[in-house]
C-alpha cells in the first residue's frame, strides 16, 4: 500500500511540476507579446530606383589627330600577336583564316584579293566602303554589335588606348600614306558627346574612299581584322 503512495506522490509532482512551466509560458507570452502599433518596420529610405540596367555613359570616339601620333607602336605589335594566328601582316602575305591584314588601313571593306568574305561583311560597305580609324575602332571594340552577322567570334577589345596602339600599329604596316587628321577638340575629354546617330567625323577622315583605319582582330587582333580578320571566311577589313 505505501509503495503505491509513494509512486502517486511521485506522478503527482510531475503533472504539478509540467502545469507551472505551462502557466509560466502563458503568462510570459501575454507579457512580452509583440503589439504592433505601426505596419512599417525598421527605418524607412527613401531612395531613387535606378533605371533597369543603368543608362549608359556616353563615350566619345577617339581624337585621332591626339593620340595616333603618339601611340606605343610596340603596344600595338604585341596586340597583334593574337591576330598572327588568322592574320599575315607582311607585304604580299598569304591569306589565312582572315586576310593578309599589310596596308589595311584605307583598303575597301571587304575586298582582298583571294579572301572569301561573308555575306554579312559584303553588306558592310554600304555603311563603311572602306576601313577608316572610326569604322576599324567600332568593329574593333565589338565585332558582332557593329557587324551584325559577321562571322568573326571576338568579344571585342574594350580598352581605347589598346585599340588606338593597334590601329597605329595597322597603319604602320603598308598604310603609312593613311593621312592622320588634325586634332579635334570636340572629341577630347570635356566635350559633348555626339548625337546619337550623328555621323561620326572619322578621325581619320577616310583620305579616299577606301581610307580606313587599319582592320585589326581585337580578339586576335587577326579575328578583328575579322570581318576584317575574320576567323571564319568573314574576316578582314579590307580583306
Amino acid at each position: 500500500m505505501s509503495g503505491d503512495l509513494k509512486w502517486n506522490k511521485i506522478m503527482g509532482a510531475g503533472l504539478g511540476t509540467a502545469f507551472v512551466v505551462l502557466a509560466l509560458q502563458q503568462v510570459s507570452g501575454a507579457i512580452y507579446a509583440p503589439h504592433h502599433e505601426s505596419e512599417k518596420m525598421g527605418y524607412f529610405i527613401n531612395a531613387p530606383e535606378e533605371a533597369e540596367g543603368g543608362a549608359e555613359e556616353a563615350v566619345l570616339p577617339p581624337d585621332w589627330g591626339t593620340l595616333l601620333p603618339v601611340a606605343d607602336l610596340a603596344a600595338g605589335e604585341a596586340a597583334f600577336a593574337r591576330c598572327a594566328s588568322c592574320h599575315s601582316i607582311n607585304a604580299g602575305g598569304a591569306n589565312g583564316i582572315g586576310p593578309n591584314l599589310h596596308g589595311v588601313v584605307g583598303r575597301p571593306v571587304g575586298a582582298h584579293a583571294g579572301f572569301a568574305f561573308s555575306e554579312a561583311m559584303v553588306a558592310h560597305r554600304s555603311v563603311d566602303p572602306t576601313w577608316s580609324l572610326d569604322a576599324l575602332d567600332q568593329f574593333i571594340n565589338a565585332p558582332a554589335r557593329y557587324v551584325e552577322g559577321t562571322k568573326m567570334s571576338f568579344a571585342g577589345l574594350r580598352d581605347t588606348q589598346a585599340r588606338v596602339n593597334l590601329i597605329a600599329y595597322l597603319r604602320s604596316q603598308g598604310s603609312e600614306g593613311f593621312p592622320i587628321p588634325a586634332p579635334d577638340p570636340a572629341r577630347q575629354p570635356g566635350a559633348a558627346a555626339p548625337a546619337e546617330g550623328a555621323a561620326p567625323a572619322d578621325g581619320a577622315a577616310a583620305p579616299a574612299e577606301g581610307a580606313d583605319a587599319a582592320g585589326v582582330d581585337p580578339n586576335a587582333a587577326a579575328t578583328q581584322a575579322g570581318d576584317v580578320a575574320a576567323p571564319a571566311a568573314d574576316s578582314a577589313p579590307a580583306g
